[in-house]
C-alpha cells in the first residue's frame, strides 16, 4: 500500500511551492464560496489543524491521546486573555503564544505517557479532557461576561478574509509538521511508536520522544483554538466538550491524520457530515454516532478512509499510465543481499591477537529474577576488530546477557566495561551513545520510515549521505526511497545490521541478525560480517544458532548453558569440548 504523503514525496523545494499554489487556492476559494460555506470552511481549517497535531501524537508517535480539544481550548483562552488585558500585537502575535502556552499544558499531560501506553494512557488524557471541560464551565472565557470580543486582523477583515488568513496558517501548520516529520525528531516519533526498545538501544531518547510528540501536537491544537476565537470573537466551552475530543480522536483515526492531505480530509468531514445531517432534518449531534461507526470500522479492518482513497486514487492513475511509465513509478520487491552470489573466494574468519587491550570486559556478571538465577558469574572479554560468536542452547541465557550489556537489565550484579568505560549504572541510551550498539531477535524496524530515513535516524550523523549508499550497497540493500512497510522480513534484518553499522560503534551486539535469510544467504551474509571489522572499524559479538555461520565469521566463541559459561575459547577448542556438545544434545551439528 501506498502510504506516503503526497508531500514526503516531493522534495523541499516543491514543497514549497505546494505549499504557496495551496495559499492561493485558499484566496480564491475565500472569494468565490458562498457565504455560508465560507464560515463552514473556516470551521474545517481550525479542525483540520486540530486532527495536524492528533496526526503527530497518535498516528506517528502511537498514542493515545483523547483531549485534544482541551489544549484548543488553552490557545482561546490565551488569546482570550491577551485581548482583554490590552497585549499588543494582535492576533497575528497571539497565535503563536496561545499555541506555546497549550504546548507547554501538552507536556505536563505528556509526562504519564512515560510510564503509561495503551488504554492506561487513554484513561489519564479523558481524564484530562473533562476536568478541562468542568473548570472551563466555571470559570468561563476573558471577555465573555463583558463582551469584549477577539478582533480579527486588519488585513483580513470579514469572513472573507478571515478564511484566507485561517488557510495561510494552516499551510504554515503543515509545512511545520512536513519538516518535523522529516527531522530526527519525527523519525523517533515512528520509531517509538513501534519499538520502544529499538529507539533507546540507538541512542535516542523515548522520553523525548513522547513528550516532543506531545507537545507539537498540543502546539498546533492551541494554534486551532487561537484561530477559533477570532473567528467567533467570544469564546464558550461548548467548543471544547469532551465528546467533541473523542469525536475528533476517532476522526483522526479513520482519516489517517498522520498524513497531511488525510488531515484536510478529516477537516472536511468534520464540518461535512453534521451539515448533510442537518439538510435531512436529523440531529446533528448524530454526528458523534457516524464518527463512532466509521471508528469502527477502521479499527476492525486495520484500515482508514484516507489510506483506502489514496490507494483507489493511486491505482486508478497507474493504469492510466503507460506500461514503461508504470514499471518506474512502482517499487521492485527487495532481494535479500543480491550483490553477495558470487564466484568471490571465502573471507577467512578475523584472528585477533588475543593478548591485546579488552574492547569489553565483563566480570562475575550475574542476573536472578526471583529465585531464579539467569546469569551466575559470566566472565567475558572481547578484543578491539574481532568476531566473538556467544552460543548455547535455548534458555542457556543469552538474550538476558545481551540485555544486561545494552543496559535493559540495570539490576545486575558484577562489572561491564566497554573500551576502559565503565558501563554498570548507564542506561542503554547512555550506552549507545558510548558506542555499544545492538539489534534484536524481533523486528523492531518501524515500517513507516524509507529506509534511508531510518539509516539517517539509526546512524544518529554517525555517516553521511554517500556513507549510507555505500553501507546499503555493501549489504546488498533496497534503495534509501524505498518504503519499509514493503521490504520483507529477512531484508529488514540486513538493513537493521546496517544501520547500526552506519552509526560506527565500537560495539555492536547482533541477536540473531541473520533470521528470516535461507541458509545460503546466511553464508554469504557472513562473508560481508567479515569484513566489518576492518571496513567499518566495529567488533562484532553474534548470537547465533546456525553453526555453519559461526564457524564461517566467529573465530572465538563463547558458550552458555543454564547461565553459565561452560566454554570459552577458539573455535576449534571449543566446538570439540564435550560440556558444549552435551549441552547442545543433538540441537547443533558439532562434527
Amino acid at each position: 500500500m501506498l502510504r506516503a504523503n503526497v508531500l514526503f514525496r516531493a522534495g523541499p523545494r516543491r514543497t514549497i511551492l505546494f505549499a504557496v499554489a495551496s495559499v492561493l487556492l485558499g484566496w480564491l476559494l475565500s472569494y468565490v464560496l458562498p457565504g455560508y460555506l465560507v464560515f463552514l470552511g473556516t470551521t474545517a481549517v481550525v479542525a483540520m489543524i486540530s486532527l495536524l497535531g492528533l496526526g503527530v501524537v497518535t498516528g506517528s508517535a502511537g498514542m493515545m491521546a483523547l483531549c485534544q480539544l482541551s489544549f484548543a481550548a488553552i490557545g482561546a483562552w490565551v488569546v482570550s486573555w491577551l485581548n482583554t488585558a490590552g497585549v499588543p500585537g494582535g492576533l497575528i502575535l497571539w497565535l503563536p503564544l496561545g499555541g506555546l502556552a497549550a504546548a507547554v499544558a501538552g507536556l505536563v499531560v505528556g509526562l504519564p505517557a512515560l510510564r503509561l501506553r495503551g488504554v492506561n494512557l487513554a484513561v489519564v488524557t479523558l481524564g484530562f479532557a473533562a476536568a478541562a471541560d468542568l473548570t472551563l464551565g466555571k470559570i468561563q472565557f476573558p471577555g465573555t461576561l463583558s463582551g469584549v470580543q477577539v478582533p480579527r486582523p486588519a488585513a483580513f477583515y470579514g469572513d472573507r478574509g478571515y478564511l484566507f488568513f485561517s488557510i495561510i496558517v494552516l499551510v504554515l501548520c503543515a509545512l511545520l509538521v512536513f519538516f518535523l516529520q522529516k527531522s530526527s525528531w519525527g523519525s523517533a516519533w515512528k520509531s517509538v511508536a513501534f519499538s520502544e526498545r529499538g529507539t533507546a538501544s540507538a541512542g535516542s531518547s523515548v522520553t523525548v520522544a513522547k513528550l516532543t510528540a506531545f507537545a507539537a501536537s498540543a502546539f498546533l491544537a492551541g494554534i486551532g483554538g487561537a484561530l477559533l476565537s477570532g473567528q467567533v470573537g467570544l469564546v464558550y466551552p461548548t467548543s471544547f466538550t469532551t465528546i467533541q475530543s473523542l469525536a475528533l480522536y476517532v476522526l483522526a483515526i479513520v482519516s489517517g491524520s498522520y498524513l497531511i492531505d488525510m488531515a484536510v480530509l478529516g477537516g472536511i468531514l468534520w464540518v461535512l457530515v453534521p451539515e448533510l445531517l442537518k439538510k435531512f432534518g436529523i440531529s446533528q449531534d448524530w454526528g458523534f454516532v457516524v464518527f463512532g461507526l466509521l471508528g469502527i470500522q477502521s479499527l476492525t479492518t486495520g484500515s482508514n478512509l484516507g489510506e483506502d482513497l489514496r490507494s483507489w486514487w493511486w491505482r486508478r492513475k497507474q493504469r492510466k499510465l503507460p506500461a514503461k511509465l508504470t514499471d518506474k513509478v512502482s517499487v521492485p520487491e527487495s532481494s535479500p543481499i543480491p550483490n553477495l552470489t558470487g564466484p568471490s573466494a571465502p573471507v577467512m574468519a578475523v584472528v585477533v591477537d588475543p593478548d591485546s587491550k579488552p574492547l569489553l570486559s565483563v566480570q562475575g556478571l550475574s542476573v536472578t529474577f526471583g529465585q531464579v538465577s539467569a546469569l551466575k558469574d559470566v566472565q567475558l572479554s572481547l578484543t578491539a576488530g574481532s568476531i566473538t560468536g556467544l552460543m548455547g542452547p535455548n534458555g542457556a541465557g543469552k538474550s538476558t546477557l545481551v540485555d544486561a550489556l545494552s543496559g535493559f537489565l540495570p539490576q545486575h550484579e558484577g562489572s561491564i566495561s566497554l573500551d576502559g568505560s565503565p558501563l554498570v549504572g548507564l542506561s542503554p541510551v547512555q550506552r549507545s551513545r558510548r558506542g555499544l550498539r545492538r539489534t534484536f531477535q524481533q523486528d523492531r524496524v518501524p515500517p513507516t520510515l524509507t529506509v534511508g530515513a531510518y539509516l539517517r535516524f539509526i546512524s544518529r550523523g554517525g555517516s553521511n549521505e554517500s556513507e549510507i549508499a555505500e553501507i546499503l550497497d555493501f549489504f546488498g540493500c533496497p534503495a534509501p526511497g524505498v518504503q519499509l512497510s514493503r521490504v520483507d522480513v529477512g531484508t529488514r534484518r540486513l538493513i537493521e545490521v546496517a544501520a547500526n553499522i552506519a552509526a560506527k560503534p565500537k560495539l555492536l551486539l547482533l541477536d540473531e541478525p541473520a533470521a528470516g535469510l535461507s541458509h545460503e544467504e546466511h553464508l554469504a551474509f557472513g562473508q560481508q560480517l567479515l569484513r566489518v571489522p576492518e571496513r567499518f572499524g566495529t567488533s562484532l559479538l553474534v548470537i547465533e544458532h546456525d553453526l555453519d555461520l559461526v564457524r564461517a565469521v566467529c573465530s572465538r566463541l563463547v558458550v552458555l548453558n543454564f547461565g553459565e559459561v561452560i566454554a570459552s575459547g577458539d573455535q576449534e577448542s571449543v566446538l570439540s569440548d564435550p560440556a558444549v556438545m552435551a549441552a547442545y544434545m543433538g540441537e547443533l551439528e558439532t562434527t
